[in-house]
């Protein structure tokens, strides 16, 4: 088994519980990682027997422009996709993080991580 890693995937996007968030939009980053079997890739260097990052990363790009109120939603859907779409995924784990959230304080962000197995 291996893990295979999308790290900092950044989006602009309409998440949040207030109307302003989700009309006006602000930055989020999102980080995945998938466990798979990558023994067949390793000996055979065809991107056919792995996971491809750039329809992995299409496909969180997808469910990122889908607004949601709450992180909880939005890493949720993305772990169960990643699930559907790609077979030989075992297990994903999602972390999305909603950089300045206007919470009244100065902070970098605040982020929530599902982990989600097959």
């Amino acid at each position: 088994m291996a893990f295979i890693e999308i790290e900092n995937m950044e989006f602009y996007a309409y998440h949040g519980c207030f109307n302003e968030e989700r009309a006006i939009g602000t930055n989020f980053r999102v980080n995945l990682r998938m466990q798979v079997d990558t023994s067949l890739a390793q000996v055979s260097d065809s991107i056919e027997d792995t996971v491809n990052y750039l329809s992995v990363y299409q496909t969180v790009k997808k469910e990122m422009a889908i607004p949601s109120h709450l992180l909880e939603n939005v890493a949720d859907r993305i772990a169960a996709r990643i699930l559907e779409v790609y077979g030989t995924v075992e297990s994903v784990c999602v972390k999305v993080t909603k950089l300045n959230p206007p919470l009244g304080g100065k902070m970098e962000g605040v982020s929530i991580t599902i982990e989600k197995v097959r």
